[in-house]
């Protein structure tokens, strides 16, 4: 099984369990991977729709680990039993649809050691959500795969100290690590915030105003990601 750059990185992530549960799994990749490279013993690939978990059960039987894996039509992590996975992979969902799944999965995840998670947007809110709700980030990664990127994050229960807010919306990990796709993206994001308040010159309103405000906030927050990453 070939992994995209995309979630080959979130497996690494994710390192070795017993069991994991990869909740919106579609074409069950990761959990097939998962098995055949003995990162876990077993797995359960779920999903909401049936299709793509008809599609996940067919590459399974590919692979011949119906043994090992089984399918579960769940909304979120609905249909997970307390203490059936120590992993979950929650990756490729927005940002808030990470976080409802976390909220309405909280009893079912309380048995669960570490969880990787690849919300596709609201990063920073993600972030905060953790630290509210008993979640500790312990490692982050970012990778560039087909043009877009993509951050990452380790999560387990516990408390976690206080970041800042750049730190909140661009990974604490990631500044810290002088992650090169994170340093790229923020030059990126830096020129494009740029362009967006020269577009705005010379313009006034109240929604004008607002989104000028929302850019040159997000604008220091790269501006000091980049400063701690020198």
């Amino acid at each position: 099984m070939q992994l995209s750059k995309r979630l080959e990185a979130v497996v690494r992530l994710a390192g070795t369990c017993q069991c994991i549960a990869d909740i919106g799994t579609d074409h069950g990749y990761i959990p097939i991977y998962m098995v055949e490279q003995h990162l876990a013993e077993r797995a359960i690939a779920m999903d909401v729709n049936k299709g793509p978990l008809e599609r996940a059960q067919k590459n399974i039987q590919a692979y011949r680990m119906e043994d090992k894996i089984v399918t579960r039509l769940s909304d979120g992590a609905a249909a997970l039993k307390s203490g059936e996975a120590d992993g979950v992979i929650i990756a490729g969902m927005g940002g808030l649809l990470t976080i409802r799944i976390l909220e309405a999965g909280e009893k079912n995840l309380k048995t669960v050691q570490t969880l990787v998670l690849q919300p596709q947007s609201e990063l920073e809110q993600v972030r905060k959500f953790l630290a509210g709700h008993g979640y500790r980030i312990t490692a982050e990664n970012m990778v560039l795969d087909e043009g877009k990127y993509y951050p990452m994050m380790r999560v387990e229960h516990g408390t976690q100290e206080n970041w800042e807010e750049q730190e909140y919306a661009f990974g604490k990990y990631l500044i810290a690590a002088r992650n090169p796709v994170l340093l790229e993206f923020l030059k990126k994001e830096e020129k494009l915030c740029g362009e967006i308040l020269s577009s705005l010159e010379g313009k006034s309103g109240e929604h004008i105003e607002r989104r000028r405000a929302e850019v040159q906030e997000k604008k220091e927050k790269i501006r000091l990601a980049k400063e701690q990453m020198r």
